[in-house]
């Protein structure tokens, strides 16, 4: 047999280029991402990077250009494979502000670039210099090695990194492109962390976190915002409370928000107000109870979490608008002044009223210019200027506000009021009565609605089911539980058991009912499982789909360490693996286990878990850490003609070398694969005439 022509064969073989079946009309409807022209391997985990913001145009031209400087300790994606059970990875991003302050020669608080990761190094309470020695030391130098969190009984260590921005800014001097810059390094590095952490100033601190909420779209993974009163190296400091209890929470938890952690409260971002120039209990959340409390326990109020209910990939909404203004209500507000705030190039105006949403009804002029400017196709929407309670409408001072165009905001702050507007007035692709609308929901948690519940995806009423599930109550009696602790308890045994259960058997309309009974979609069984795992295991594309539009964890891992995706790997589940591919759901593994992984299942012929893999984005090339084989090696050794010929469709490479210097080809010449090689490699010889 000729090497020559056998090796031109592979090479021809090796270059053909792999598609996936396009993905179907539900698919494309389900996730905008997808790319109808193309066929596509997969739909992205996250949407496509901006280009770096010293290229896009600014939208404020007041705002101060700055860098993203990446930790000096090394480079945390790259360098380090985690113990996924036992460890868990959190980047933080330092912007400024009072926390990472240090006295300068002078004595006076300041911020000092670059030197704060070294700072964190010498507490022992934020850094464990032994664990990180004995655990990294081989894989990296000592001068290189991360910062890793004490040991918390019953979580996960935390290990982390440290990007600053250049310059520190005071929060004061933030804008809407800080905002962006931010919400692009978190999705550049979305996939390698489990968690995030803003490191922020406070004054402007419930801006950030409003705005952030809505231009993160479809996020599934933890984003906290934290700052301080008192800096963290300070003798007594809030500063070191703060961050060592976002990092835990980021790396232990998956609350799929943007939150805001201080003085032992994790609060709802957009909820989340400034009172306090001078106490340590700095911020609140007036009309939202803290989705996690912090004391001897940590506590999770799981109910409470908003979470996206879109089958899509996470992706940053980059277009704010600036045209947006907060104007507030006073006696004898001059009419020429509420005018100035309502013309061009005003897009959106956020009125604070009186008490529940009141003002003046005998200022005819006032309402006069306010009809003027909704018709005009200004949104206006309504706020109170009291810190608790919502705008209501049962006034006649207020209802002459709703009679004239004016949104009722409930009880959303100005903070997030502000912000979702700007968010909203972005979408160039809505016209005005959509952008309305979307305005009067709670589309990320923003507010309270008062009379009936949208379904953010669908934007319709959800249906409150009258049946009841009675077995929770059925058993608390026949236990004589009757205190709210035990019969919180008792769900948190049953639920999870029967969840899974039910979606075994396949019934959505028991799973509604048990949704409506109040059982969290998300709690797992003995063995770690949620009912989105059982689902992807199973096959169960139409309850994946009603799972994910809940806001089901994609991420979620069971006790074998599988995510729901691997669950579908596993068991060849390749239309429920483009499913979760759809919004951002991963295989969990490393490099590594990977290769190890892909190129075992290779090399037994599992064909429907190696597309399935590659389905999941995995390369075809990619190498085992033993021999430094490919799944085409692996394939070709155990003389699996099918998997070979898959791999080569899904453009697998005849010429990488394995750690004894072997191609695929030569491993077949060795082996005298003769049979193989002339009956799928010859298909790649082109026809001569």
């Amino acid at each position: 047999m000729d090497l020559n022509l056998i090796d031109r064969r592979f090479k021809m073989a090796g270059t053909a280029k792999f598609f996936l079946p396009s993905p179907s009309i539900e698919e494309k409807e389900m996730n905008p991402l997808v790319d109808q022209d193309l066929a596509p391997e997969i739909a992205p985990a996250i949407a496509p990077e901006m280009t770096p913001r010293t290229r896009r145009k600014l939208i404020d031209d007041a705002s101060i250009v700055r860098t993203l400087k990446h930790s000096k300790s090394f480079e945390f994606p790259k360098t380090l494979e985690l113990d996924s059970r036992n460890e868990s990875t959190v980047l933080v991003l330092y912007t400024g502000g009072t926390i990472g302050m240090m006295r300068n020669s002078d004595g006076a608080l300041a911020p000092q670039p670059n030197m704060l990761e070294a700072k964190i190094r010498q507490i022992i309470t934020m850094h464990d210099e032994e664990y990180a020695r004995n655990r990294f030391l081989g894989s990296t130098t000592k001068e290189k090695l991360p910062l890793v969190l004490p040991t918390l009984p019953g979580k996960k260590r935390v290990v982390y990194t440290i990007d600053e921005y250049d310059p520190l800014l005071d929060s004061s001097n933030m804008t809407m492109d800080d905002w962006l810059q931010m919400a692009n390094d978190i999705r550049s590095s979305y996939l390698q962390y489990d968690g995030f952490v803003i490191m922020h100033g406070t004054d402007t601190l419930a801006y950030t976190a409003s705005a952030l909420s809505f231009m993160l779209e479809n996020l599934g993974k933890t984003v906290i915002v934290t700052g301080s009163q008192i800096p963290l190296f300070e003798t007594r400091s809030d500063g070191r409370d703060n961050l060592v209890g976002a990092l835990i929470l980021a790396g232990n938890y998956n609350i799929p928000e943007v939150t805001v952690y201080f003085n032992h409260k994790l609060m709802r971002g957009n909820r989340t107000i400034k009172v306090s120039a001078g106490s340590l209990d700095a911020f609140e959340s007036p009309n939202c109870q803290p989705l996690a409390t912090v004391g001897i326990n940590i506590t999770v109020d799981y109910r409470s979490i908003w979470r996206s209910g879109s089958i899509a990939a996470m992706r940053v909404q980059e277009n704010m608008c600036r045209d947006v203004v907060l104007l507030r209500l006073f006696p004898s507000i001059r009419t020429d002044t509420v005018q100035h705030f309502l013309n061009p190039p005003i897009k959106g105006v956020v009125l604070q009223c009186y008490g529940a949403g009141n003002m003046p009804s005998n200022r005819k002029d006032i309402i006069e210019a306010i009809k003027k400017a909704t018709d005009n196709g200004v949104i206006v929407i309504s706020c109170t200027q009291c810190s608790h309670g919502a705008v209501t409408g049962d006034y006649e001072t207020g209802k002459a506000l709703i009679d004239v165009g004016v949104i009722q905001g409930s009880d959303i702050t100005p903070e997030a009021a502000l912000t979702k507007l700007s968010y909203i007035l972005g979408k160039d692709e809505w016209d005005t009565e959509k952008k309305r609308n979307v305005m009067e929901m709670s589309i990320r948690g923003e507010m309270t609605l008062q009379f009936e519940t949208v379904n953010p995806k669908t934007q319709e009423v959800q249906k409150i089911y009258e049946k009841d599930l009675n077995i929770i109550d059925e058993v608390s009696k026949a236990m004589n539980l009757s205190t709210t602790e035990e019969m919180e308890h008792i769900n948190s045994v049953l639920f999870p058991s029967l969840i899974c259960s039910v979606v075994h058997l396949g019934d959505v309309n028991k799973l509604k009912l048990m949704e409506a009974r109040g059982a969290d979609m998300n709690s797992v069984d003995y063995d770690g499982r949620s009912a989105l795992h059982i689902a992807a295991s199973q096959g169960k594309q139409t309850i994946i789909k009603w799972l994910l539009e809940r806001g089901a964890n994609v991420h979620a891992r069971d006790y074998n360490n599988d995510t729901p995706l691997m669950c579908a790997v596993k068991t060849g589940q390749e239309a429920c693996v483009r499913i979760l591919s759809l919004c951002g759901g991963n295989h969990g593994l490393n490099q590594t286990e990977l290769g190890d992984y892909m190129v075992h299942e290779a090399g037994l012929g599992q064909l429907t878990r190696v597309k399935c893999l590659i389905s999941a984005g995995a390369n075809p090339n990619i190498q085992n850490s033993v021999n430094g084989n490919t799944p085409l090696h692996a394939a070709i050794e155990a003389n699996h003609a099918e998997m070979c010929k898959l791999l080569l469709e899904c453009g697998a490479k005849v010429d990488v070398k394995n750690k004894y210097g072997h191609t695929p080809v030569e491993i077949a010449l060795m082996l005298k694969r003769d049979k193989l090689l002339n009956l799928y490699f010859s298909k790649t010889t082109p026809e001569t005439s």
